[in-house]
């Protein structure tokens, strides 16, 4: 049986987190016009003069060894990930992020004023001729791209660290994968699991008032898979519902794997078939693209005995 909790609320072992990411580390400051001379570009650095049409000799890709040198002079010296085109100097010369940079009011590096805005077109010609590591390379990610390719890559990488998967808003858990599991059970012990690819989940006191969440975990095949539940208002006196699996586990392994949700009652049968998605997702996401099984209050009512609903899950590989 799963039992409700208000959104945001402890009850229920329901709560969520905020994604967030390892960070690069790395000395401040840069040296432009070295980074430009053995990236073959000519022009005019703040504070370092004009790079030589000479030192146009050969490309980044031909630089054996070069690359990793190069791309730590890119690094922010606040919060070390990769200061990317648009790239702002500060007058002297000093490089930062331009997330940090909309935080500070000076400089890091030499505390000069960040302000009028100046753009370096060197290093970003530099940066356009280099592969940038993804920020969860100490995760395991080996992957290097081009800057433009790297925050889209970045936001759908299975190195990215797992936050708490259950709705709501109290649990700013994160970790790796295998660690999902283990804070589950720690931290959410009022979830009930049950065992086998065909269950009933059970949702309790449906008409319950504002947004709430019913969550079960489903074990089969050698995964655990998580069922949400959720009641959305929509816009006053009118409520959604949204149902949903999702797999504790990868998008790639979320590819084997189907489900089939359904509810039964009164000569009435509703059904929904889909793949599960990761909880890299997550129930948001879902709903967002309404990629799950989504009913009104009416339609719940025609389904649930004395305010309880059952929905029948089943777990099948492909």
């Amino acid at each position: 049986m799963s039992r409700p909790s208000s959104a945001g609320g402890a009850a229920g072992g329901l709560g969520a987190g905020k994604a967030g990411g390892s960070k690069h580390g790395g000395s401040g400051g840069t040296t432009a016009s070295a980074a430009a001379a053995a990236a073959g570009v000519s022009g005019s650095v703040a504070g370092s003069g004009t790079v030589p049409a000479a030192a146009v000799a050969l490309p980044v890709a031909a630089l054996p060894g070069q690359s990793a040198e190069l791309t730590a002079l890119f690094e922010c010296p606040v919060c070390f990930d990769y200061v990317l085109p648009p790239i702002l100097q500060c007058q002297a010369g000093h490089l930062v992020c331009n997330q940090c940079r909309q935080k500070l009011s000076c400089c890091p590096t030499c505390r000069g004023p960040l302000t009028p805005s100046i753009r370096n077109l060197a290093m970003e010609k530099v940066a356009s001729n280099l592969p940038f590591p993804c920020k969860y390379v100490s995760a395991g990610c080996l992957l290097s791209l081009h800057h433009s390719e790297k925050p889209e890559h970045e936001e759908v990488c299975e190195f990215r660290p797992y936050t708490c998967p259950c709705p709501g808003a109290s649990c700013k858990w994160q970790g790796s994968l295998e660690a999902v599991m283990p804070h589950l059970m720690h931290a959410h012990k009022s979830i009930t699991t049950l065992q086998g690819e065909d269950i009933v989940f059970l949702a309790t006191d449906i008409n319950l008032p504002g947004a709430v969440d019913w969550v079960m975990m489903q074990s089969c095949f050698g995964h655990h898979f998580m069922l949400v539940l959720e009641k959305q208002e929509k816009y006053e006196g009118h409520q959604q519902f949204f149902a949903i699996v999702l797999l504790i586990g990868t998008r790639k392994q979320a590819e084997n794997f189907a489900y089939r949700l359904e509810l039964n009652g009164n000569r009435r049968r509703l059904t929904w078939e889909a793949t599960p998605r990761s909880i890299h997702d997550g129930v948001a996401a879902a709903i967002m693209n309404s990629d799950c099984l989504v009913f009104d209050t009416s339609i719940a009512h025609l389904f649930a005995d004395n305010g309880n609903l059952g929905i029948n899950v089943t777990i099948s590989m492909c």
